[in-house]
Formats: C-alpha cells, sequence, structure tokens
C-alpha cells in the first residue's frame, strides 16, 4: 500500500503484537514529534497517499479476535498506537518491546496541536454531529489559537456523498485529517478513500475525540486513567449504551492481550 511505513518514525521502530496487529512502541511526545516530521518531511512530499494511522484498545482487540474483516481493517494501517492503558501494562510482562506508555488518542491531539501550531503544520476535524465539530473546533483554537484548522464537517454523510466530501478535504490539502467517526466506520472510510485523498499527509482515526474536546463529555480522573479503569468512569457516565458492551467485550479482551501479546 504505497511507500514503505518504515519511513514514518525515526529512529527504526519497534513494535509490540497483540492478536497479530502490530503496535508501536512509542510514547506519546515521541508519536506527536514523529506526525509533525512526517507532515513537513520529503516522504509525505512523494507520498501518492495519505499515511493512514489508527489505534487499538481492548474493545478493539477483542473485536479484531472477533472478526478477520475487522482485523484487517486495523492491521492495513500504517502505524497503530496502543489506546488502552491494559495493552501497555501486559506488555512490560509478555512483549519483547513493551509499550513505553499509552498513546490516547485523546491525548495525543493536544500534544499535536501544541507542535502544529509552532511548524504552521494543518488539521482537517471530520466527524460527531454538527453541534459536536463545532465546539470541537472553537474548544481546540481556544487551546491553540495559532493552530491552523483549514476545515470541517460533520460526519452525518452518506456512502454517496463519500466522494465529494474526500475532494472537499483534498482540496484543502490538510496536513493530518482527524476521521472521529467510531470503530471500525473510520477506519473503512481511510482504506477506502486513501487514493481520493491525495494531499492529505497522514489520516489519523480518531473514536470519540470531538465529544471529548467539545467538552461534551467528561474524562475520567488521571488516576482511574493510569490504572486502566477510563472504562468505568465511562460506563458510570453512560450505563444504558455502554453496560451489555464492556460485560461482553472486556473479560474477552484481557484473555485475549494475555495469550497473543508477544
Amino acid at each position: 500500500m504505497g511507500f514503505a511505513p518504515e519511513k514514518y518514525f525515526r529512529p527504526a521502530r519497534t513494535q509490540a503484537s497483540v492478536a497479530d496487529i502490530p503496535v508501536e512502541a512509542l510514547g506519546l511526545r515521541e508519536t506527536a514529534q514523529a506526525f509533525v516530521d512526517y507532515c513537513l518531511g520529503e516522504e509525505r512530499r512523494e507520498a501518492k497517499r495519505p499515511l493512514y494511522s489508527t489505534s487499538v484498545n481492548g474493545h478493539v482487540i477483542s473485536m479484531c479476535a472477533r472478526n478477520s474483516l475487522i482485523k484487517t481493517l486495523f492491521r492495513s494501517a500504517d502505524s497503530i498506537s496502543a489506546d488502552g492503558q491494559p495493552l501497555v501494562t501486559v506488555s512490560r510482562f509478555l512483549s519483547r518491546h513493551p509499550l513505553p506508555e499509552r498513546v490516547a488518542t485523546t491525548d495525543l491531539f493536544p500534544e499535536v496541536a501544541r507542535l502544529a501550531q509552532e511548524k504552521q503544520v494543518t488539521f482537517y476535524l471530520l466527524g460527531g454531529t454538527e453541534t459536536v465539530n463545532q465546539k470541537a473546533e472553537a474548544m481546540t483554537l481556544k487551546a491553540f489559537p495559532r493552530l491552523r484548522i483549514v476545515g470541517r464537517r460533520h460526519g452525518y454523510f452518506s456512502l454517496e456523498d463519500e466522494a465529494s466530501v474526500c475532494a472537499e478535504i483534498a482540496a484543502l490539502r490538510p496536513d493530518i485529517l482527524w476521521v472521529a467517526l467510531g470503530a471500525p466506520f473510520e477506519q473503512q472510510f481511510c482504506l477506502r478513500n486513501l487514493d481520493a485523498l491525495c494531499g492529505v499527509g497522514i489520516a489519523k482515526t480518531s473514536g470519540g475525540l470531538f465529544d471529548f474536546l467539545s467538552l461534551e463529555k467528561p474524562r475520567a480522573p488521571m488516576w482511574m486513567q493510569t490504572l486502566g479503569l477510563e472504562w468505568l468512569h465511562r460506563l458510570s457516565c453512560e450505563p444504558g449504551r455502554l453496560s451489555w458492551r464492556y460485560l461482553t467485550t472486556n473479560p474477552h479482551a484481557l484473555y485475549v492481550i494475555l495469550t497473543s501479546m508477544r
């Protein structure tokens, strides 16, 4: 799929493996710096399509272990970050390449934005409702007033509209396209449209990022994040939507992580 992803992160990358999915053994700041460096580098200028970056957590690991098609969506990515503390913790005991820390997209975004506003690296925000998307842009610019957000769009569009959405984004040539459509739809969107998004530097899947940026949903306290209990905080906030999901996926995800981490 295009150029070798080995050119993305410098120096040569090390990766842990879980459920046969390679996960970058990079910290938060290293990953943010790699994003910006790539956008400003020669590789980006030579690339014929965006670099596709995604992340995995326990829910994703469970989905991938149950569904080979979903696993393919993630394995097709050029880079995969660990968006889950259990992955980090288990890797320290079972992997030849322990993960240094969790690289949650909600934490990665401000790190990249901080660097991006200094280097004139541009963003496009795709996803969420119109209200959430608009608030996410406003809150981001409040925190990083010199950041260039060249465009934004809500995530409620049909497959028939996808070509025109991608054409609009490609014409603006953002360095980083943050795609917040939810898994596995955002991964499907990226793989379907990498060629149509020529001119974009990185397409980064983002899950519920805009809900947190817009302050529509609160983050868990830091101690819960550190202990890998952010899911418990989210469950307390949305028990109706998340109870069955966590009841069925968390035990399975932990089993898969423990038995497949390399």
